[in-house]
């Protein structure tokens, strides 16, 4: 896989208070993908880009929400997020600053 590829397939990380708790019970971490990225390649960039070594990768598409402006009506973007096992002894901690 060529190196702009795994530069664009990670969008960022995904945090919300649920993902908060599958981080902590389940060791797993939650990211925002291209929507055209496949589990093989979500897989092969987080290894590449942290130094990790994945268990599994499951991922999920989100519909943007409708949401209404004073008269307008206006929609959110769609996404697609990947939720991402560690193998045991690897971590990712987005909260670190080196």
């Amino acid at each position: 896989m060529n190196t702009n590829r795994i530069m664009t397939i990670i969008r960022g990380p995904h945090t919300s208070e649920k993902t908060t708790i599958i981080a902590e019970e389940n060791r797993q971490i939650t990211l925002k993908v291209d929507k055209t990225a496949t589990k093989l390649e979500i897989k092969k960039a987080v290894e590449q880009l942290f130094d990790v070594k994945v268990d599994s990768v499951k991922t999920v598409n989100v519909k943007g929400k409708t949401k209404r402006f004073a008269q307008r009506i206006g929609k959110r973007n769609n996404f697609k997020k990947a939720y991402i096992s560690l193998k045991e002894g690897y971590d990712i901690s987005f909260a670190t600053t080196e």
